[in-house]
């Protein structure tokens, strides 16, 4: 809410009592008694949705949000949310501009923007071209693969690049050209960066191994030397457990040691494991089966 949607009385007892705080200048927002760590990552995206609309409402003049900002409206997931909201404006003022908002100055094609939500953004095509060139490589390819997962045409991305030049350039292809869409979460595409960062061949994903217990998918790995690699995040253990996790665990070791008795191998990677990823690739290099051959692979530009 803006200052001016609620009584100031109101607005100071529900400040006074933790149910609302302030996300910028003259917004506010009324999201219960929740504090610190006891905010999941659901409640911080609507957190940063909330601002984005504050901003919406606060701007004057014709905008756009761009970048991670309009990746976070069009439903896109994030490695980390952005702490300033990205906006296309006309013009960029100078001097006393707010710290949390960043603006940009840009022509955009009519077929380029869209109202999602109620919030006026950059296309879906223009928006993860946007963070293929902005984000650093691991995070751009977190919002790329999302977006072919649900259906954006990776070769029309790959088409609009063709003779663009300038910043990010060079990376957004890279990121482009290793994109798949078969990563079912952020975890799986930050795993997948890290292997195909340090030279190792792209692993296959969503592999289906058949077992005496019957049919799973892991999430990717490399068929010619029988190895997979699954990402662990806690949620599957906590939030998608039905609240049973104990059991949860148990059906997950009965599952790996029948993949295993398969002949595959199965290199688990977690959040922190992910902080290291130098550790990461060697994991996977020395379950590499002795003599078969492993090739280098450039990619600079996810460097």
């Amino acid at each position: 809410m803006l200052a001016d949607d609620v009584p100031r009385p109101v607005l100071l007892a529900a400040l006074a009592s933790g149910s609302a705080r302030r996300i910028r200048r003259g917004a506010y927002l009324f999201d219960g008694p929740a504090t610190g760590a006891s905010r999941t990552a659901d409640d911080e995206r609507a957190a940063a949705l909330a601002l984005t609309q504050a901003v919406d409402r606060q701007l004057d003049g014709e905008h756009w949000f761009c970048g991670p900002t309009a990746a976070l409206v069009h439903g896109l997931p994030l490695a980390e949310l952005p702490q300033q909201v990205h906006v296309l404006t006309r013009t960029v003022p100078g001097r006393g501009a707010s710290p949390d908002l960043v603006r940009h100055r840009a022509t955009v094609a009519p077929t380029d923007v869209e109202i999602v939500g109620g919030l006026p953004v950059t296309s879906l095509e223009r928006t993860v071209l946007d963070c293929a060139r902005s984000l650093t490589a691991r995070e751009g390819l977190v919002v790329v693969d999302a977006a072919v997962r649900r259906g954006t045409d990776r070769a029309a991305l790959v088409r609009r690049l063709e003779g663009t030049r300038g910043r990010g350039v060079v990376r957004a292809r890279a990121v482009l050209d290793v994109a798949d869409g078969g990563a079912e979460s952020p975890g799986e595409s930050l795993a997948r960066y890290t292997v195909l960062r340090h030279g190792l061949p792209a692993p296959r994903t969503q592999i289906e191994v058949a077992t005496h217990l019957g049919r799973f998918r892991a999430d990717m790995g490399w068929l010619p030397w029988r190895l997979l690699l699954e990402f662990d995040g806690f949620v599957k253990y906590s939030t998608l457990s039905g609240g049973d996790p104990a059991r949860t665990l148990f059906e997950e070791k009965r599952r790996q040691e029948a993949i295993e008795e398969e002949g595959w191998r199965v290199l688990r990677v977690t959040w922190p494991d992910l902080r290291h990823d130098g550790q990461v690739a060697a994991r996977v290099r020395r379950l590499i089966p002795d003599g078969a051959s492993v090739p280098q692979v450039a990619r600079p530009g996810l460097w």
